[in-house]
């Protein structure tokens, strides 16, 4: 693959990177729409310095749903011309907060359906 060619998938990947892991986990609990009912929050984490923050709209108003728009400044590479977060840290998780607790997708997924069993 050429460098070009490999910049563009990885541009690709991050930008797409909330709506393929809505599409894996879609009808779980890994998604907002199947563990609100149980008290999850929308949220990311930093894994490097442990740092979690809520899923936000730009204007600091907490979003129902993971938005990148509203993420700390330091974990963003890259806006557009109006400002649209297109590229974060890689390293930047995805997941729930839960009573205090960071969950990966994966585990609220797992937590949810040990709920539902």
């Amino acid at each position: 693959m050429t460098r070009l060619a490999n910049q563009r998938s990885y541009q690709q990947t991050n930008q797409s990177r909330l709506a393929a892991e809505n599409k894996k986990f879609q009808g779980s609990g890994g998604v907002s729409v199947g563990n609100v009912s149980a008290g999850f929050i929308p949220a990311f984490m930093d894994p490097v310095s442990g740092r979690i923050e809520l899923s936000r709209y730009p204007d600091g108003r907490q979003a129902p749903f993971h938005m990148l728009d509203g993420l700390p400044d330091e974990w963003i590479i890259r806006r557009n011309l109006a400002g649209h977060v297109e590229e974060i840290r890689c390293a930047i998780v995805s997941g729930f907060v839960r009573l205090g607790r960071f969950f990966t997708r994966q585990e609220a997924a797992d937590f949810i359906s040990k709920l539902d069993a």
